[in-house]
């Protein structure tokens, strides 16, 4: 049996100048193009393990060339065209994966990416959805060995009511960002760069955005001064400010904000007052 969207081990039955004809025990051939062997040398009678998906005539077609994601997986794929019918994204070769409008479980953007997962539908094509929850790994569960303080990239999947963000480590690895975690806008198909910060008794990993504390209010602090020195030298902003709007500014919370506001006015480089903080020259 030919699996289509996955890599198939198949019999080199015969050549014909445009390519070769590929099969296993059952009836069905495959083509093999010459422009998808990637230089590599095919006798008939070789066995070759080749990815078989369906052309635009929706015949199945044989290649070398790797893509980006196979039926059963989960990756993060560029939309790159769309229709009033679903979207298109990119998965390396030179047919797109088709993802029906009941498959989009929020918006899409075209030139955006997200992740999707791979399936084949009722007509043997390949397609893709954005309910991709059910199809990630818990880390504990595949003894995948992560560790607190780690640094990771991960991509955004989903984002609670109550504001937890839903994350996919590498693609592949369930992850969660609480709310007093993150300060800035946050929306599905967004790649963070996350420590993390707790690992869950599920196994579900806890991360966080922000660095560590001593790394946090230096980058905090050079905010601040890039701020005041493209504002002629003055904030309207202090210690006493409203946490959101420091948060609509800065990204961060109020604690940290005065945490940096503390080191560069023992350092000498700011003063507060009522109206605000001003650099000192």
């Amino acid at each position: 049996m030919i699996n289509i969207g996955k890599y198939n081990v198949l019999e080199v039955k015969r050549e014909k100048e445009f390519g070769f004809y590929l099969g296993d025990e059952g009836r069905i051939d495959v083509l093999l193009p010459k422009s998808m062997t990637e230089d590599n040398e095919i006798q008939v009678g070789d066995k070759i393990e080749v990815f078989v998906y369906r052309d635009s005539k929706d015949r199945p077609i044989a290649t070398f060339k790797k893509p980006l994601v196979t039926v059963g997986e989960v990756a993060y794929l560029k939309v790159v065209f769309q229709t009033e019918f679903g979207a298109f994204v990119d998965f390396g070769l030179d047919r797109d994966i088709f993802v029906p409008i009941k498959e989009q479980r929020f918006k899409l953007h075209t030139g955006s990416k997200y992740l999707f997962y791979i399936y084949v539908d009722k007509t043997g094509r390949l397609a893709a959805t954005t309910d991709v929850e059910n199809y990630l790994l818990n880390a504990q569960e595949e003894e995948k060995e992560f560790k607190v303080g780690e640094e990771v990239i991960a991509q955004v999947y989903s984002k609670s009511q109550g504001g937890t963000i839903h994350v996919a480590i590498d693609s592949k690895y369930k992850g969660i960002v609480l709310p007093n975690e993150y300060y800035m806008e946050v929306y599905p198909g967004t790649e963070m760069k996350l420590r993390i910060k707790k690992i869950y008794e599920d196994g579900v990993i806890g991360l966080t955005p922000r660095k560590t504390r001593l790394n946090e209010r230096e980058q905090i602090q050079e905010g601040i001064l890039k701020y005041l020195n493209k504002n002629g030298g003055f904030m309207p902003f202090n210690d006493k400010s409203n946490p959101e709007d420091i948060k609509a500014t800065f990204n961060t919370s109020k604690n940290y904000f005065k945490m940096a506001l503390g080191g560069l006015m023992k350092e000498g480089r700011i003063e507060q007052n009522s109206e605000g903080t001003k650099l000192i020259k």
